[in-house]
Formats: structure tokens, C-alpha cells, sequence
């Protein structure tokens, strides 16, 4: 993967998450359902200060921190070690989840969610971005120690 890819993809996460939660909020009152395929999938705007799935709901400074450095680590391995195929894809993925709720969490205090799927837990697109990477990362660094 060239190296403009990788930042594409990560802004390209970044811009989406960002411009869905924007339309979202003012679109939406907080705690608003609105059913897309019946109950199966739904748009349902929340606040959600803790981490996945809404746990660890007093820890946004610790989550805050732990967002800066990831992205730290991330953007050094992405300029620095040049992953390339699954791992290319999947750290690029990741950055751009982290930068997407990081910039929620900095700017509001929370992170805005609003897919609702199922009885699944409330979730945004950079949290789609987040699982995504880490499972194409995680192939990729099973598959390169073969």
C-alpha cells in the first residue's frame, strides 16, 4: 500500500465518522430512535462518555489519553515501519477510528453513537473502522509470522 493510501484512508474515516455524527446531532434529539428496517436497524442518538459498548462511563480523561497515544503510535508505525497488505489497511483503519472518537471526546466530552442494530449496542463509524482494522490487523500479523 503507497503511503498517500494509508492517509487517505485514515482521513477518509476521520471526514465520514465526523460529517454522519454532524448530521446526526442535528438531525436527531439525544435518545431519538428512528427505525431504518424496523427494529432490525435503527438510528438512535447517544452519549456515550465511556468506552465501547458504554462501559467505563467516568474513565473520558483516561480514554482521552489513551486516544492521543495510540494515534501517536499509530501515525509512527504508519511513517516509520511502512506496514504494507492486511496490517497497511488495518493500522490505517484503526487511526482513523481512534482520530474519530478522539475528536468527540476532546470537543464534546463524550463520543456521539448512533447505529443501532439488532439488540447490539449502540455504535458509530469509526467504531466500524476501529473493528474492521483490528481484525485485518490482527490477520495480517498472523498470516506474516507463518
Amino acid at each position: 500500500m503507497p503511503r498517500w493510501e494509508r492517509w487517505a484512508v485514515s482521513l477518509g474515516v476521520v471526514a465520514v465518522d465526523q460529517g454522519v455524527k454532524a448530521w446526526a446531532v442535528s438531525a436527531l434529539a439525544p435518545g431519538e430512535i428512528r427505525p431504518l428496517l424496523g427494529e432490525f436497524l435503527r438510528l438512535t442518538r447517544v452519549h456515550n462518555p465511556g468506552a465501547a459498548f458504554g462501559i467505563f462511563p467516568q474513565g473520558t480523561a483516561a480514554f482521552l489519553v489513551a486516544s492521543v497515544l495510540v494515534a501517536f503510535g499509530l501515525i509512527a508505525y504508519l511513517l516509520l515501519g511502512r506496514p504494507s497488505g492486511l496490517r497497511g489497511w488495518g493500522s490505517a483503519l484503526i487511526l482513523g477510528g481512534t482520530l474519530g472518537n478522539l475528536i468527540d471526546r476532546a470537543r464534546l466530552g463524550w463520543v456521539v453513537d448512533l447505529f443501532s442494530v439488532g439488540n447490539f449496542p449502540v455504535f458509530n463509524v469509526a467504531d466500524v473502522a476501529l473493528v474492521l482494522g483490528v481484525g485485518l490487523l490482527a490477520l495480517g500479523l498472523v498470516r506474516g509470522f507463518r
